[in-house]
């Protein structure tokens, strides 16, 4: 029986079983599509990383998650790249090692930050923003249990892309965040109809005095209600406070999660101007959970 190297690893946080956790799998290349759904079915995460052979890059990676496979995400970028690290698969050179990973959005760099030969942060640079399009808060809001007066007024509600395509609902405040209640049957409608990946409802607004936004993702199964960090929504949702005028400097603390009992925060630059955004940077901190392996 053909067995692969595995790990559990919590991203964007510093403490085992908070952040989002990420299944990672080793040496995957004869694995098919298929068995890759089936895997990440299996482990019922928001995400299942599947660790390639590179040919252009120092390391490739397709991430999928229980109902399809996802072109670019944050939390199995870095949880996978920490992994990497973790196993000597990839060489620290310093306190900052500069690679390049290719995901099946593309090809991106990451910065790996160490101290004393200990990984401390992974950044990944997302891809150049696309304001793709908007939808009108009145179609919205109600598939949130929400109305159109919680929606932050004088922006759209609009689908940003960062390299997965994710719609952004800014809200006035955190209350209408915990007021959600989704009506996944409009849900799933809104969602075949306008062809985003998850919507990234948001305030500007942290829960612990360090984070400036606060946010909520959710999908419908077989993917995971509720997801604890979502780290590609957050680069969509960075270059859309920059565009519009939201956060006065491109840098900021995002949070997520915190309402799941599995808080996470990422540092976040924006870098370009407000009209011509080059890339956003995520970053976080990870930890190992699980090491073992998978037997197919």
């Amino acid at each position: 029986m053909p067995t692969y190297p595995f790990m559990q690893v919590d991203a964007f946080t510093t403490q085992r079983l908070g952040g989002n956790p990420c299944a990672i799998i080793f040496k995957a290349d004869d694995l098919s599509d298929a068995q890759m759904l089936a895997i990440a079915k299996e482990n019922n995460l928001s995400e299942t990383s599947f660790v390639l052979t590179p040919t252009r890059t120092d390391a490739k990676l397709r991430y999928f998650t229980p109902a399809e496979e996802i072109p670019l995400a944050g939390h199995p970028t870095i949880a996978t790249i920490f992994a990497l690290v973790e196993t000597g698969y990839l060489k620290l050179t310093g306190e900052v090692t500069r690679i390049s990973l290719e995901l099946t959005a593309g090809i991106i760099p990451v910065e790996i930050h160490a101290t004393n030969g200990v990984v401390q942060k992974v950044v990944m640079f997302q891809k150049k923003p696309q304001f793709l399009a908007t939808i009108p808060a009145a179609e919205v809001m109600p598939v949130f249990g929400l109305t159109v007066e919680d929606v932050l007024p004088n922006v759209p509600l609009q689908i940003v892309s960062t390299g997965t395509p994710q719609l952004m609902i800014p809200v006035r405040e955190l209350d209408a965040l915990r007021r959600i209640q989704i009506d996944i049957p409009a849900y799933t409608a809104l969602r075949d109809k306008t062809k985003f990946f998850c919507p990234h409802v948001f305030c500007t607004q942290g829960v612990t005095p360090t984070g400036n936004t606060f946010a909520r993702d959710f999908g419908v199964p077989p993917d995971s209600a509720e997801d604890p960090f979502t780290g590609s929504a957050t680069g969509g949702m960075a270059a859309y406070l920059w565009r519009y005028g939201l956060i006065a400097q491109p840098t900021f603390i995002a949070e997520q999660g915190h309402w799941m009992g599995r808080p996470g925060q990422a540092q976040v630059e924006v870098v370009g101007s407000r009209d011509d955004i080059e890339t956003v940077k995520v970053g976080g901190s990870a930890v190992t959970i699980i090491r073992g392996e998978m037997v197919l």
